[in-house]
């Protein structure tokens, strides 16, 4: 294998996911999905559509148990309630402090994980989806340009210096994420993003509300809400 893909099933990830098939081969791709207590398990569901329609591998996770204290939104044991606003609104109340979507230091529990199966599966990169928008105002710091610097020193040092963590879209926003992905041809009416787990999006909430507008600003409506997923 050459490349370990971070792969929720959503936009940005889906996007590595091509980028990394177009530039390897499936055959020398690993997908690795990630459960960690999240309320509905329709990310995953993509995750395994999509990963069989690029015909990589697919390997799944659960690190639930991690998040058992937790009460960020997202998780199943959360008493709160996911915001209906978007990210700016979110951040206006909460003080420059992480939105409550934020899931305790997610993409670092998550890379680092991560670094061991692509080590165990001979991979020499990993490639995860974090992007300018989501960084902005703090709302998921595990997504700056900082953190992804720090954590790849991390992976590279601990790793013997045999793999390296890529964020491609570090310095892109979500609507640039989605113009390099319709160059690709990534299937986005496969993908899910949102925090509900009802029949269609909500189109409400913060990830909702991101991946509408960069599909809007690409001069196209989002293909998941157009599908009916």
């Amino acid at each position: 294998m050459k490349a370990l893909v971070l792969f929720s099933g959503g936009v940005d990830s889906t996007t590595c996911l091509g980028i990394a098939v177009d530039k390897y081969g499936a055959d020398e791709v690993l997908a690795l999905s990630v459960y960690y207590g999240q309320k509905h398990s329709k990310e995953l569901q993509a995750a395994e559509k999509i990963a069989a329609h690029y015909g990589v591998k697919l390997q799944a996770l659960d690190l639930a148990l991690i998040f058992a204290g937790s009460d960020c939104s997202l998780l199943k044991g959360s008493s709160e309630d996911i915001p209906e606003e978007s990210y700016a609104d979110q951040l206006s109340k909460t003080g420059g402090a992480p939105v409550s979507t934020y899931v305790p230091f997610r993409n670092g529990l998550f890379l680092s994980s991560a670094a061991s199966v692509a080590l165990s599966n001979d991979c020499e990169v990993i490639y995860y989806g974090a992007h300018s928008d989501d960084a902005a105002g703090n709302a998921y710091p595990d997504c700056s340009a900082d953190f992804n610097e720090a954590i790849n020193r991390a992976v590279y040092l601990g790793s013997g210096q045999k793999l390296r963590v890529e964020a491609p879209f570090i310095g892109l926003t979500k609507a640039e994420v989605v113009k390099k992905g319709l160059e690709l041809g990534v299937p986005y009416e496969m993908t899910w993003s949102c925090y509900e787990g009802g029949d269609v999006p909500c189109g409400v909430c913060g990830t909702c509300r991101d991946r509408i507008a960069a599909f809007k600003a690409n001069g196209i409506e989002d293909p998941a809400l157009a599908k009916g997923v």
